[in-house]
């Protein structure tokens, strides 16, 4: 059985984005979706973007934040394995 890797910000104590004060301004909002490569340790090595929000500042944002987080690793039968994730970040202006 395969377990993904988790990002949950719930028991990992993630930091949210922070959002952009141009993009506030100007009122840039969206989804980013990044594909995040999880080693074994539960950090991210490598990221990229898998669906834009449409804002580069978004996007690039999003690339940052999850390079920086934590992660509890997936596992392979019970063993954790290095593998690809995808993380999804959602920027709203309230």
């Amino acid at each position: 059985m395969v377990q993904l890797p988790s990002s949950s910000a719930d028991y990992l104590n993630n930091p949210r984005p922070a959002y952009p004060s141009l993009s506030r301004r100007l009122g840039e909002q969206g989804k980013v979706v990044v594909r995040v490569f999880i080693d074994v340790n539960g950090t991210a090595s490598k990221a990229e973007i898998h669906t834009s929000s449409g804002y580069e500042r978004l996007d690039q944002t999003a690339l940052q934040t999850v390079l920086r987080w934590r992660y509890v690793p997936g596992k392979r039968g019970g063993v954790a394995e290095a593998m690809w994730f995808n993380v999804p970040i959602n920027f709203v202006l309230e």
